[in-house]
């Protein structure tokens, strides 16, 4: 008998970097947000990270507070940078936060979003790499850091290690920080693209992968790749969830829907739809074309969606999303099992 199938879930992305491009900060309207989103049905909720390329409120004091006022809803970050955090402080402050949602937490990590802003951010707080433009340099420091984290979370277990020596990092006495409330942690995403080492490294290191890629049938050929790079790593059918990070700007009007999400994106990336569309997974127009382009999604073999909503207001989307993009998710796939 074969494993069990993973569920499919959609989350949505909590609006911290709007309120940063508007100069709202409001908590209680982050709050509002996630109250409304899990009465909706949503089955997730989700929130960005950085400190000067792309300011916003904290993601994991900001899933605090959300995981006060909600009581099913997973919580994720998308996507962490644990690179703008000394390790052991981000452990801890992890194993607090999951303990704060009850085992909730799932955690999107990854090097920063490209570009001159993230090198000056990282440079900003002395993060420790040879070469903060190097992609392969800044792959290895993340996964040396995630690989601390998970010896500090099973560090008193009998015999486990209770400490850490790596390029980038040492550390000794683990087993006198804080455990989370999962018993291995929270599980760990990596959120990146499908390059051949991202695969790789997905299906050694990570629970979970959270891309972005421009389409279903890219996006369906790197899944079936990285199944047959779990199955070589040893690991069982089901330990890595085959995620994906959705931009959609709904509206009656297809021309009227591209402006705004276009608008967007500068406000956001400082780059437009036509060029961040050739990476990135986007959908604007019409609910059910939106709808229509996430069942591809799903049918290529996603499993958990972060829809990230592609407006400056993303509130007033929230309810059109989940009648009519959510529904056709979960019927294509009951359609699909």
């Amino acid at each position: 008998m074969g494993a069990a199938r993973q569920p499919l879930r959609v989350g949505v992305l909590l609006p911290t970097r709007e309120q940063a491009i508007l100069g709202e900060y409001s908590v209680s309207a982050l709050l509002d947000f996630a109250r409304r989103a899990e009465r909706l049905g949503f089955d997730s909720l989700w929130t960005g990270d950085s400190l000067t390329a792309r300011p916003r409120l904290d993601p994991l004091v900001v899933l605090s507070a959300v995981g006060t006022v909600t009581r099913r809803l997973l919580l994720g970050t998308a996507t962490l940078t644990p690179a703008l955090r000394h390790p052991l402080v981000a452990a801890s402050m992890v194993s607090s936060l999951d303990h704060v949602s009850s085992g909730r937490l799932v955690l999107g990590v990854g090097s920063g979003f490209p570009g001159p802003e993230t090198d000056e951010e990282l440079a900003a707080v002395g993060a420790p790499t040879a070469d903060r433009g190097d992609p392969a340099d800044r792959a290895h420091q993340l996964d040396e850091t995630t690989a601390l984290w998970r010896t500090a979370w099973s560090s008193t277990r009998p015999g486990a290690p209770n400490r850490f020596a790596g390029r980038h990092w040492q550390a000794a006495g683990l087993d006198r920080l804080v455990r989370p409330a999962a018993p291995d942690g929270p599980p760990l995403w990596l959120a990146a693209d499908a390059t051949a080492p991202v695969l790789e490294r997905t299906a050694r290191l990570y629970d979970g992968w959270l891309p972005f890629l421009a389409s279903a049938e890219a996006y369906g050929r790197a899944r079936r790749r990285l199944e047959d790079l779990c199955r070589r790593a040893g690991r069982q059918a089901g330990a890595v969830t085959p995620a994906l990070c959705l931009t959609v700007t709904v509206g009656p009007d297809e021309r009227r829907a591209r402006v705004e999400l276009d608008d967007y994106l500068e406000h956001c990336h400082g780059r437009g739809l036509g060029e961040m569309s050739a990476t990135r997974a986007c959908a604007w127009g019409p609910s059910e074309y939106c709808a229509q382009r996430l069942a591809d999604y799903v049918r290529a073999g996603a499993r958990h969606i972060v829809l990230r909503i592609g407006s400056l207001r993303p509130e007033t989307h929230l309810r059109e999303i989940a009648d009519v993009l959510v529904s056709k998710a979960r019927q294509t796939d009951q359609e699909s099992a």
